[in-house]
């Protein structure tokens, strides 16, 4: 399984945007094959920013996703509302507490 953390940085004008899109989105993107969650977060320093955490079944489901058509207009929306370059990591978890 990969953990993509995305962060990504807005114009405070551009949140309620961006709010909106994610959820007219977000069952579309965690319905996308092999990926098995979804969530987003927001800084409680800086509201401006936000970040995704998505899990995936392998590196192969990820990168079918970024080549997906949903992908390309989620992400043609969502970067012109950025003040700031987006990072991104894919990581592996190793210890889960629940």
């Amino acid at each position: 399984m990969i953990v993509r953390i995305v962060k990504m940085s807005f114009h405070e004008e551009n949140i309620p945007a961006f709010r909106e899109n994610f959820e007219l989105m977000k069952e579309k993107i965690r319905n996308a094959p092999g990926n098995r969650f979804l969530e987003l977060y927001q800084d409680r320093n800086n509201p401006c920013i936000f970040f995704t955490y998505s899990y995936w079944d392998s590196d192969n489901d990820l990168e079918n996703y970024r080549q997906s058509e949903l992908f390309y207009d989620v992400w043609a929306f969502t970067k012109k509302l950025f003040n700031a370059k987006p990072e991104a990591w894919s990581v592996d978890k190793l210890v889960s507490l629940q």
